[in-house]
């Protein structure tokens, strides 16, 4: 008996979606808050513009969850060159006022219109591009015959393709999505095996040269030294003061961190309820998203968030484990140290732990290029489980494919 061919829904992994799903939700929630509290005249345009971000991220997830692995593997370098030329796009088409108020050029905008930050879509180009280079290097050196000389080799390459981002991300002046491609980067470097010989000299120079630089930033005369002949920019400087001592800057550059600070304390354990607001967050809609979880919901509704996050992080490792194809366990590491990173840095800035960059918080905060992005990584996550599904049915029709020809022959021989 031949086995039956399953539908497409019985391949999808809901199990990843359902945090997904709920983290969605929360975000929908939060922003809707955060806007008609700020910007009550714009609530119809802003919950619009999300809700269509989100129907097409959804509509391109599932387009992305049915790519077949050789089409992937195909696309990739091109989807990787496609992505640097966008990157381009905002050093041109720029909006001034915008630059003025965020320090960076990073969004594409034409006139008052801001469309889209290539560096978000960058980013699953990025995790495409080191996935398939790292397959590609294990498939020529196999276990055992590769050596230092090999893993150099392989960090060149990773070096070679993340120069030309790091330079547009310079020329861009937006080190807090900088930070993210290192840690993307960081992630595959692990996974990839390179030698604690290398990586334990990498990793004490960086932590040594941040050493330096703060303590060149805390002496008396230090921020000046960084600003005249280092070429660190004022909105940097003030950014790493507001949070090293926030409350000295209260009524000036550590206003949005402190009133961050104070909104997500006075939340308690519970919360103040539903579309509750009463501290004025600048721009809460998005970088301060879990300001308004945390002042409505408290404690407890913040805890929620993390425990939906690590379901899913925790369905995403799951997958891995059970696919036996290389190149999809290296984009799903890449993807996960990306996420990871987007919520250890919003949340981190959120309680004052960490300075802000901007970095948005996955799936809640409002804006499309941030969350079509990631639902295009989830999209591949999903496709990663699809294929496995779809070598199971394989398997499974082979199986009972077989038989039956032994059958036949059978019952040939004996007539």
């Amino acid at each position: 008996m031949a086995a039956k061919k399953k539908p497409i829904d019985s391949r999808v992994d809901y199990s990843l979606i359902l945090p997904v799903f709920f983290l969605v939700l929360i975000g929908l929630y939060s922003v809707y808050t955060a806007t008609i509290h700020d910007y009550p005249n714009k609530i119809l345009l802003v919950m619009g513009q999300q809700m269509i971000w989100l129907i097409m991220g959804g509509i391109i997830s599932f387009v992305v969850m049915l790519f077949s692995t050789e089409f992937l593997w195909k696309i990739t370098p091109y989807l990787y060159g496609f992505g640097l030329v966008l990157m381009v796009l905002p050093l041109i088409f720029y909006s001034p006022e915008l630059v003025a108020s965020t320090g960076a050029k990073n969004w594409v905008s034409i006139g008052s219109v801001t469309l889209f930050q290539p560096s978000e879509f960058m980013k699953i180009s990025y995790i495409l591009i080191l996935a398939r280079l790292t397959v590609s290097f294990k498939q020529k050196y196999k276990d055992g015959e590769k050596d230092l000389q090999e893993d150099g080799k392989l960090l060149l390459w990773f070096a070679l393709l993340t120069m030309p981002i790091m330079i547009l991300l310079a020329l861009q002046k937006d080190l807090g999505t900088a930070m993210v491609f290192m840690a993307i980067l960081a992630g595959l470097v692990l996974i990839a095996g390179i030698s604690w010989q290398i990586i334990l000299p990498v990793v004490g120079a960086a932590v040594l040269i941040a050493a330096l630089f703060m303590v060149v930033f805390l002496v008396p005369g230090g921020k000046e030294f960084l600003y005249h002949h280092m070429g660190m920019d004022t909105y940097q400087i003030n950014r790493l003061s507001a949070w090293l001592n926030p409350f000295d800057y209260a009524g000036s550059i550590a206003y949005q961190q402190t009133q961050g600070m104070i909104s997500i304390g006075s939340g308690g354990l519970l919360g103040k309820g539903v579309n509750v607001i009463d501290l004025p967050v600048p721009v809460r809609e998005s970088d301060m998203i879990f300001t308004v979880i945390a002042e409505n919901f408290g404690f407890i509704g913040g805890s929620i968030v993390l425990a939906l996050y690590l379901i899913l992080i925790y369905r995403m490792l799951r997958v891995t484990f059970a696919s036996n194809n290389l190149f999809y366990t290296y984009i799903s590491t890449g993807f996960i140290m990306m996420i990871l990173f987007h919520i250890f840095e919003n949340i981190g800035a959120a309680v004052g732990i960490l300075p802000l960059t901007g970095i948005p918080l996955p799936f809640i905060s409002q804006g499309g290029s941030s969350l079509i992005s990631n639902l295009i990584g989830v999209g591949l996550v999903l496709s990663m489980s699809y294929q496995n599904s779809l070598s199971q049915e394989k398997a499974m029709e082979k199986h009972f494919k077989y038989p039956k020809k032994k059958s036949g022959a059978k019952t040939a021989s004996k007539a």
